[in-house]
């Protein structure tokens, strides 16, 4: 990671990263986690006190949710793993984020937001990202040969964690109605992608 001399405790926890195959970002945010914990003490942590005065240490001065998870995320993998020291870190809890609820569009204001799209282009991306509940990158990686007009049904290949699969909303029959006619050519061509239409 660096050229700088480690110590053999430091080297001894990147190497039982690196046999986990962690990325190397995630290796030095575990490695700074360790040495901030390791700064707040003046001496080598012994018990499992001295972590929970740690994680109290880093919530009163208001670090936010993921970074005190990461923090305590990394300490458990270092006296777990490189420690073999699992009863000091029992203690550890994570702090749970309250979740926001995404906005949701209203009918008026989709209708708008459709209306106000540059062409037909985006107006049938956009429908179709609103009627079948696609993300961009299922929108545009959308085919012709997706498209099953009789059932009324989107193939979605790459979904939500690779998986392929089906959808059957309301923004199919935009789909459907406007890629045939719009776009008669190789049905394994890209639909919506910047070079494939004008």
């Amino acid at each position: 990671m660096t050229d700088k001399p480690v110590s053999p405790l430091r080297q001894h926890m990147i190497e039982d990263m690196t046999v986990r195959r962690f990325k190397e970002k995630v290796q030095k945010d575990y490695i700074r986690h360790v040495t901030n914990f390791k700064d707040s003490l003046s001496r080598s942590p012994d018990t499992s006190e001295d972590l929970r005065l740690f994680q109290l240490h880093i919530t009163r001065n208001h670090v936010g949710a993921p970074s005190l998870n990461c923090a305590i995320v990394a300490l458990r993998f270092f006296f777990k793993v490189t420690l073999e020291r699992p009863d000091l870190v029992r203690n550890l809890t994570f702090v749970h984020k309250p979740r926001k609820l995404p906005i949701v569009l209203s009918p008026e204001e989709v209708a708008r937001l459709l209306e106000a799209a540059p062409g037909v282009k985006y107006k049938a991306a956009l429908s179709v990202a609103f009627g079948a509940g696609l993300r961009v990158s299922e929108v545009v990686s959308l085919k012709i040969s997706d498209i099953d007009s009789k059932r009324m049904m989107l193939r979605v290949e790459q979904g939500t964690q690779g998986e392929p699969h089906n959808t059957q909303r309301e923004g199919c029959e935009a789909m459907a109605a406007t890629s045939r006619s719009r776009w008669p050519r190789s049905p394994y061509s890209a639909i919506f992608s910047p070079i494939s239409c004008a």
